[in-house]
């Protein structure tokens, strides 16, 4: 198995708390595209992941998929199915992130002659007051309006993207969020915290003392209230920031999460591989960078080799994301009995503290153990 993951970092303006590398520059577009499907020629999938793989997954992310034109859209799936033709699985998840006002009928229309089914949506919160405070381009209806747009162009997985803990919401607010988002009837739900990377907008109004941080003891009430709301309207907590209905958890995020090789494509896009050894490879981050050397027919990639401790470390902060947890069996048979028991003697206070399970041959957080999921992490990381 192996997922594609094709970067897009092109938006028609910057949101506030966004450290994507993405660019405004519409422009440039075009260029990008041809050199797209150019790399995708120089990097086959037996060369990029060095052994066969099957395609089973693949991933338009950004900045904003659904800012290119319909022109540019065929032509990179067209890309996809000269190149790698040969490497498709016939039931593949293929997904497009797309911003709520973009979903138009001449989108859709273009959808319908692509492979896309499944669709992932930044909502981000339902209160246009809040959307204005973070520079979003939509409205709340405009969310609604979007599904129905899809629904009827045949699209049967949505996801959708919710934020909560914006400075000054209450409570309440966050219930409303929720209860909006499961009626609209998703698929998919992912949810996460609002964060003030450094270099964002919003980290710098933080700095400046223009607006104040969530305190902790809300985002914990209004983390227990998501779970509670979602998993009581049929949602699965399958991830620490994801909920799904039965059979439609993300495939190609939960690739991430259970090391499966993957091919990134794209200014900044990152790939990984298992064979001939274990290594991460990422593009430059740089767009101008990337469309010349890949012109030139060049690909300049930056690589790590990952050891025994970096893959260690990496399978912690992935799979016990995860309901799954950490298979024990794979902790001895990949790393070998030194490492797994370095793992139980850890795992063994935590059991203590009832912050995990062991389940079926599988170490997982409990519910109490995923408020403080990173404090948990951090004790079994391997200097």
């Amino acid at each position: 198995m192996a997922g594609l993951y094709i970067h897009i970092p092109f938006c028609e303006s910057r949101c506030i708390y966004c450290g994507f590398y993405s660019t405004t520059s519409l422009k440039m577009r075009e260029a990008y595209v041809d050199a797209l499907c150019k790399e995708m020629a120089m990097r086959t999938v037996d060369r990029a992941l060095g052994e066969p793989a099957q395609i089973e997954t693949i991933y338009l992310g950004g900045g904003t998929p659904s800012q290119l034109t319909s022109q540019q859209l065929l032509q990179i799936f067209e890309g996809i199915s000269q190149h790698y033709d040969s490497c498709m699985g016939r039931d593949m998840e293929v997904t497009m992130e797309c911003n709520p006002d973009d979903i138009t009928p001449s989108l859709c229309h273009t959808l319908s002659q692509l492979p896309v089914n499944r669709i992932s949506m930044g909502a981000q919160t339902f209160s246009d007051e809040r959307l204005r405070f973070l520079h979003r381009r939509h409205n709340a209806r405009e969310v609604e309006n979007a599904i129905h747009l899809l629904r009827e162009a045949g699209i049967g997985n949505i996801s959708i993207d919710l934020m909560f803990g914006f400075p000054n919401e209450t409570i309440q607010e966050w219930q409303q969020d929720i209860e909006h988002a499961i009626s609209l009837n998703a698929e998919h739900l992912s949810a996460y915290s609002l964060m003030y990377e450094e270099g964002t907008t919003l980290y710098r109004l933080l700095q400046q003392e223009k607006i104040k941080e969530t305190d902790e003891d809300t985002y914990l009430r209004m983390y227990e209230m998501l779970i509670d709301k979602m998993t009581a309207a049929g949602y699965e907590h399958y991830e620490i920031s994801n909920f799904a209905k039965p059979g439609f958890r993300s495939r190609h995020n939960s690739s991430y999460w259970h090391e499966v090789p993957y091919i990134g494509l794209g200014a900044a896009a990152h790939s990984y591989r298992r064979k001939p050894e274990v290594m991460r490879s990422w593009n430059e981050a740089d767009i101008h960078k990337y469309i010349q050397t890949i012109t030139e027919g060049r690909t300049e990639q930056e690589h790590e080799i990952l050891n025994k401790e970096t893959r260690y470390n990496d399978l912690i902060t992935t799979a016990l994301r995860t309901i799954d947890g950490i298979t024990l069996e794979d902790i001895k048979k990949e790393f070998g009995d030194s490492f797994y028991q370095t793992l139980m003697t850890e795992a063994d206070k935590h059991i203590a503290r009832q912050l995990m399970v062991i389940k079926d041959g599988h170490l997982a957080l409990t519910r109490k153990g995923l408020y403080i999921s990173d404090d948990i992490m951090s004790d079994f990381m391997l200097v």
